[in-house]
């Protein structure tokens, strides 16, 4: 039972997010902070009273905001980097394959030698058949 109860205090107090960034600040982060300009636009109706009805005027109105963030690269570690690298090793290989589908269906077929074969096949047959006669 007591070391289920140690386990139970080493996962509650483990490091925080916080406390492994404020490690890499110390040892050299440099976090690049951006800025990007946001557009907000409102659309405002107004009621105007004119000759005894009640009518709605839309103003439309944009304010420009300027949101700072912080971008922090964090490295890949070495199976995504492996899997990364097995994705392009894989698509390079199915492009070539497809390459070599396409030549090949690009390929004329060349007849030449099916007529010089069937020439022979024929010579061949027309010799056996004048022996045939020579001997019978």
């Amino acid at each position: 039972m007591r070391i289920y109860s140690l386990i139970c205090v080493l996962t509650l107090f483990s490091c925080s997010a916080n406390y492994h960034y404020r490690k890499a600040l110390k040892k050299g982060l440099e976090p690049i902070i951006s800025s990007d300009t946001i557009r907000i636009a409102t659309i405002d109706s107004i009621p105007i009273v004119r000759h005894d009805t009640i009518v709605y005027e839309k103003y439309f109105s944009s304010k420009d905001t300027i949101v700072h963030y912080e971008n922090v690269f964090v490295p890949k570690t070495r199976l995504e980097t492996r899997i990364e690298y097995k994705i392009h090793r894989d698509t390079i290989r199915l492009e070539t394959r497809v390459e070599v589908q396409r030549a090949k269906a690009q390929k004329q077929p060349n007849y030449f030698w099916l007529i010089i074969g069937v020439c022979a096949l024929g010579f061949l047959m027309y010799m056996a058949g004048k022996l045939v006669n020579k001997f019978l």
